[in-house]
């Protein structure tokens, strides 16, 4: 991964977006790492893996909520307004 400061990014933003078709570039500010940037390509692959991941969650929660006998109309019956 490649660091550069604020200042540097901020005056070679073409060289920052060139290397980032590499590999990802880290900004920083006062010794802080302040922001990442990346290819479009890497981005994307990173939202799919994150959808995956969160969908993959969601079924496991499911599943062991109809493993402990929840079902639509118990769920319809807690979420409801009395």
């Amino acid at each position: 991964m490649l660091y550069v400061s604020a200042s540097q990014a901020k005056q070679g933003l073409a060289a920052v977006l060139d290397n980032c078709a590499r590999e990802p570039v880290v900004i920083r500010r006062h010794e802080r790492d302040v922001a990442v940037v990346m290819s479009m390509q890497e981005y994307e692959r990173l939202t799919r893996l994150n959808v995956a991941e969160f969908q993959r969650f969601c079924d496991a929660v499911g599943a062991s909520a109809r493993d402990a006998g929840l079902t639509e109309q118990k769920l319809a019956q807690l979420l409801a307004d009395d």
